[in-house]
């Protein structure tokens, strides 16, 4: 989407769309998903068996010959998700709902619990997939790759993240 500060990296028809809470001011700046280096998206996702090699921020738009995708619940760039409002949240899954109906990946994969519990509406939700589908696709709540989440360390991320693509190593030729 060119309207959009840090573009889609989306294609009909995707194994797993990533979907972020929003971009870094890093990630916008330089116009690649998950820039920032304390951020664990890119080793969790290589770990979890969903692409051969680690890939830099720079490679983003090399996920989709992997079957995968990455977008943001909300397009506002911020230093911290936490300076996001409920309204945005709530905005931007009615937007990302539209999206995923459009180009129906197979899974979509919100990656952040607090993000899923304020935009969906959905405040007693856990990590895994949910019960309810996404604009058709399969929904799964993840864990954040930011660095500032302490709670789940990557071998912890790349175990969930493998979870949504069961044949992957098969897929990437890992």
């Amino acid at each position: 989407m060119p309207d959009k500060p840090l573009p889609d990296v989306i294609a009909p028809g995707l194994d797993v769309l990533f979907c972020g809470i929003n971009p870094s001011l890093m990630s916008a700046e330089i116009g690649h998903h998950f820039a920032r280096p304390g951020n664990r998206f890119w080793p969790a996702i290589h770990l979890a068996g969903l692409t051969p090699r680690r890939l830099q921020p720079v490679e983003d738009r090399q996920l989709l010959r992997y079957g995968l995708g990455v977008t943001n619940v909300v397009d506002r760039p911020t230093r911290t998700a936490a300076e996001l409002s409920g309204d945005e949240l709530r905005a931007g899954a009615e937007a990302l709902e539209r999206l995923v109906a459009r180009y129906r990946p197979r899974v979509l994969a919100v990656l952040g619990i607090t993000a899923w519990r304020e935009g969906f509406g959905r405040p007693k939700a856990l990590i895994g997939r949910q019960p309810e589908r996404v604009g058709g696709a399969d929904t799964w709540v993840v864990p954040n790759p930011s660095g500032l989440n302490a709670h789940f360390q990557l071998p912890d991320l790349a175990r969930v993240y493998g979870q949504l693509r069961p044949d992957a190593a098969a897929r990437t030729g890992c």
